[in-house]
């Protein structure tokens, strides 16, 4: 699963323990977790799994190997999904899910690694200060508790399913199973379904303190979201996610299957050998040069895991020793530098002044993954570095070595601006290089129309609460927060730019928009904009507005890849100002600037009568000198 760490920002989570595997570790050779570079931990990459207590909820899971009729499977429908946030800056990608009925948003890290999906329950105790509001389920006219039944474990009073996740760097969730309607947002087909997912009573550790509500479980399980909807027969079983390329993040995310592109590369993945996503790795080629290893140190337990929560890339000792002496020989004209975290001996260049990644390729060797099938798949630098957080213009190796674990785990920087499909049916990952900011319009993906209404937030009050203008069918105002995916220093000079785009995709006059109070948000942005009417006498209807809101909301703004992914996180609908007020205050400066008019009009009067009562006198010219005037 996808958890921003205390300790790391280069890591995997702790799977689920619905597979219950054996493993051997010592207190310290815990899971990396996600969090900034300066404070990124370097232990083995393992995956301990265990049982928190003998009696599991999930003891009669099984990795099934469902399959589906061609023919049923191209007339699916499948959910088109966005992501946000960045994988280096954050430690994870989130999207959206409503559950309940009205709907209450979540932003849940995606996971390939887990297989559960689960939020913050209102009647958490344990349970940290997230993106949005708790759960209510009290709220939700359609949820139901899952009653207590054998193939769960029940709570003391035997009356519902409960749910125990620990985590070997000691984070942990608990709670109990519930079931309602889950939607997945405007750009999908897929229509609200009810499946099952967890509500959470207490958090501990990296789950308490992620900004982040919750966990979208991906893995293979019973009650990962993508099993439910496949054995339901919605979507076909497959999977694809789009990760965001090197400071712009964002991305897709597709559940269900469609139509991929011919030149995609694909791998064997075997479910029986692991319950991970893993691929059929047989070496590696840098600069085209193929590194002096056999296949077998490719070769462990799980064989090579794909892992969506994983930040960085971590090979066995033998095979990433080859990989750093090989990329060191090929750049051994940079000076190399120390890293961001003075507690770890990072592999780090001075490239130049310049930041731009595009040039990176130029610098960096090209780096290639072979498989079984002797196929390759090709990666940019920015799939293998990351950049120094506390130096210009330099970068550092984002592949580890996994000390004791065998395990090759490859994270989300090896597949950032690549589309990888996970198809579960015919048991093989597929890698297509691509800009994930433009995957829809470059697939052709097509989502559902979006509703012409905003959609229901009520339990989200931060969203929507102060613009609750029931009844007012007039508004002076709109203010809307929107969070783009590119830092503020980038944006900054583009800012005036931006205005303007958004003026032509509302179709209103540049005159009527304006951005202001730009913050920084790691690598991310958050811009005020207010939309006016085009006349200070006039206003927008509460339907204009709420469209223009819900266009927002919606996605269907489009903004040119320099700006990255955006997400309306705030809205406000002020009614207009009252005409009478103004002529009121009008009027009063009027009168205060007649009687301030009179006053010094009649000052004047009095002061020329004075120069002509009084003359000057004259002196004496043979006394004095000089003339003195009397004084008025």
């Amino acid at each position: 699963m996808a958890l921003p760490s205390i300790s790391s920002i280069g890591a995997t989570f702790s799977l689920l323990i619905y597979f219950s595997l054996p493993y051997s570790i010592t207190a310290g050779e815990n899971n990396l977790l996600h969090q900034s570079p300066t404070a990124r931990s370097r232990r083995p990459m393992v995956f301990p799994l265990f049982l928190s207590q003998p009696n599991s909820s999930s003891r009669s899971i099984s990795i099934p190997h469902r399959k589906l009729h061609k023919s049923d499977s191209k007339s699916l429908p499948h959910s088109r999904m966005r992501l946000y946030d960045d994988l280096l800056i954050n430690g994870y990608y989130t999207t959206r899910l409503w559950i309940g009925t009205p709907p209450q948003m979540f932003a849940l890290i995606v996971d390939s690694g887990s297989t559960v999906t689960y939020v913050p329950c209102s009647d958490c105790e344990q349970c940290g200060k997230h993106q949005d509001p708790k759960f209510q389920p009290e709220m939700s006219s359609t949820y139901q508790p899952v009653k207590c039944n054998m193939d769960c474990n029940c709570d003391d009073d035997r009356e519902q399913c409960v749910y125990e996740r620990e985590y070997a760097e000691h984070s942990s969730s608990k709670g109990v199973l519930g079931e309602d309607l889950i939607s997945f947002g405007n750009e999908s087909q897929l229509t609200p379904q009810r499946a099952v997912f967890g509500c959470e009573t207490v958090e501990t550790g990296d789950l308490y303190s992620q900004r982040a509500d919750g966990i979208i479980g991906l893995g293979q399980g019973d009650l990962s979201l993508v099993d439910q909807l496949v054995d339901k027969g919605l979507i076909s079983n497959s999977f694809g996610l789009c990760y965001g390329g090197m400071d712009v993040g964002g991305g897709s995310m597709i559940l269900g299957g469609f139509d991929y592109p011919s030149d995609m590369v694909f791998t064997d993945s075997d479910p029986d050998r692991s319950p991970y996503y893993n691929i059929d790795l047989t070496g590696i080629r840098v600069a085209g040069k193929q590194l002096s290893l056999h296949s077998r140190v490719f070769d462990g337990e799980h064989g090579a895991v794909l892992d969506s929560g994983t930040t960085y890339a971590y090979l066995p000792d033998a095979a990433f020793a080859a990989f750093e002496e090989a990329v060191m020989r090929e750049v051994s004209t940079l000076k190399q530098i120390d890293g961001p975290d003075p507690n770890f001996k990072d592999t780090c260049f001075q490239v130049a002044a310049s930041n731009d990644v595009s040039e990176l390729s130029k610098i960096f060797p090209s780096v290639e993954m072979v498989f079984k099938s002797g196929q390759s798949w090709l990666l940019s630098p920015e799939n293998y570095m990351f950049r120094h957080s506390k130096v210009h213009g330099a970068y550092c190796l984002g592949v580890f070595p996994n000390g004791k674990d065998h395990t090759t785990l490859l994270g989300g920087i090896v597949v950032r601006n690549t589309l990888v499909v996970y198809d579960r049916e015919n048991s093989k990952v597929g890698f297509w290089r691509t800009n994930c900011s433009e995957l829809s319009d470059r697939l052709h993906i097509d989502g559902a129309p979006p509703p012409a209404t905003l959609p229901s937030n009520d339990s989200n009050p931060s969203h929507n609460s102060s613009s609750n203008l029931s009844g007012v069918t007039q508004v002076g105002q709109i203010n809307l927060d929107i969070q783009l995916t590119v830092n503020s220093s980038y944006l900054k000079p583009r800012i005036e730019d931006l205005s303007k785009i958004f003026s032509k995709e509302l179709d209103v006059k540049s005159s009527q928009v304006s951005l202001s109070n730009l913050t920084s948000k790691g690598n991310e942005s958050l811009v005020r904009m207010v939309v006016l009417p085009p006349e200070p006498s006039t206003w927008f209807s509460n339907v204009t507005a709420t469209n223009i809101v819900s266009r927002f909301t919606n996605h269907q703004i489009k903004l040119p890849e320099i700006f990255g992914n955006y997400q309306l996180v705030n809205y406000k609908l002020e009614p207009p100002r009252k005409r009478t007020n103004n002529n009121i205050v009008v009027i009063a400066i009027g009168i205060i600037a007649v009687i301030v008019g009179l006053s010094a009009y009649g000052a004047w009067l009095i002061w020329k009568r004075k120069q002509t009562s009084i003359p000057y006198k004259p002196v004496d010219e043979a006394i004095v000198a000089e003339q003195e005037l009397q004084p008025i």
